[in-house]
This record gives C-alpha cells, sequence and structure tokens, in this order.
C-alpha cells in the first residue's frame, strides 16, 4: 500500500478530475482522494497493478494499492480533515493490508528524496510513502502523521505472510467484484480509459 500526493490544492480540485487526468497520462492509480472534500474516486480494482511504482513493484504476489491523495508535500495531508479515510481503511481491511508503517514517518520534503529505501521492509507488507518504497526517486507524501492513518503503533510483521491456496485466489476475485464500501462519496469508480464516472 503506497501513499502519493497528487500536487494542487484540494480546496479547489477534485478527485473526479485527478482520476480522469490520471487515466488520461496512462497513469491511474487505484484510488484518487481528496482528504478535504471526502471525495474519493476507484480507477483500478486492487488486483490490478497500477502504474505509479517503476519496474515489477506492482506485481510481486501481493495487492500493492496505491492511493493519490490531492495536496502537497510540503503540507501533510493529515493535518487536515481527513474525510472518507475511515472508509478507505475499511476497504483496504477487507484486501488484508496490513496497519503498520515499516518504515516508520515520511521525511519531510526535499529530505525525503534522500531516503533509504528498504527491500527487507518493503517485503513486510503495510502501508509506505512513495519516498520509501525500494526503487523510486520521489519525495511525496511529506512528513505525514501515520498515526492519523494507521493508528497507534501497531506490531511488526517479521516474515511475509505466505500465498493462499486456491481458495483464497477464488475469494480475492469475489472480492474484485466489490464496490467501495456503502458510505463512500457520490464518486465511487472510473473504469475503462475512458473515465466514465459510475
Amino acid at each position: 500500500m503506497v501513499w502519493f500526493i497528487w500536487p494542487t490544492d484540494p480546496q479547489r480540485v477534485s478527485a473526479k478530475s485527478i482520476a480522469q487526468r490520471l487515466v488520461q497520462i496512462k497513469q491511474p492509480a487505484h484510488l484518487v482522494w481528496n482528504p478535504v472534500s471526502g471525495q474519493i474516486v476507484q480507477s483500478l480494482p486492487p488486483t490490478r497493478a497500477a502504474n505509479g511504482l517503476p519496474g515489477d513493484l506492482n506485481r510481486q504476489g501481493r495487492v500493492c494499492v496505491q492511493i493519490r491523495v490531492l495536496g502537497s508535500v510540503e503540507e501533510p495531508f493529515t493535518e487536515s480533515k481527513l474525510d472518507g479515510l475511515d472508509d478507505i481503511l475499511a476497504w483496504l481491511d477487507s484486501w488484508e493490508v496490513p496497519r503498520h508503517w515499516p518504515a516508520g514517518p515520511p521525511l519531510p520534503y526535499p529530505h525525503s528524496l534522500a531516503a533509504q529505501r528498504s527491500r527487507r521492509l518493503w517485503a513486510r507488507g503495510g502501508h509506505f510513502g512513495n519516498s520509501q518504497v525500494p526503487g523510486t526517486s520521489e519525495g511525496d507524501p511529506g512528513p505525514i502523521d501515520v498515526h492519523r492513518i494507521v493508528g497507534g503503533p501497531a506490531p511488526n510483521l517479521d516474515v511475509p505472510r505466505p500465498r493462499g491456496d486456491r481458495a483464497d485466489h477464488a475469494d480475492r476475485a469475489d472480492r474484485e467484484a466489490r464496490d467501495m464500501p456503502e458510505g463512500c462519496a457520490a464518486e465511487k469508480s472510473i473504469n475503462g480509459p475512458t473515465g466514465v464516472v459510475i
């Protein structure tokens, strides 16, 4: 699970317009979120790789959800209202994304450009800032308060979970068909290259 920033003013720009732009430039994220308005737009199912990370980081045998948050690396989005965060976390929980941040809080920008990007920590799964992912060179999301996202300190996982059996894969296929949970903003998903909101 990787948190990215789309540099814009969330008071003036909608998640829907950014999601459409990301589809146009062939860089769709799984979710685009405006933490001020609470608008959440889903562009891809979690079982499909997004294009925000280099190489095969999107395709390492587990769900790697990518969320673009409207905001700034200088002003942490966790200092805003975080409308819609509970809906996002419930959705991530349904995909068994662990609520922990193995690499610790992301560094402030521009220090985050030189942040350590550990493959060992990446292998644990959980939540990461784009600046903490091995192979990336970006500095977002900046100095966010990770505890506002994942809660208090959670136990670290020392070993990645083994892959499930075929029943697990069938269960994931069923979950892929689900939409965003009840209570999310009206803009729930964008499917295909046309950017049509459903």
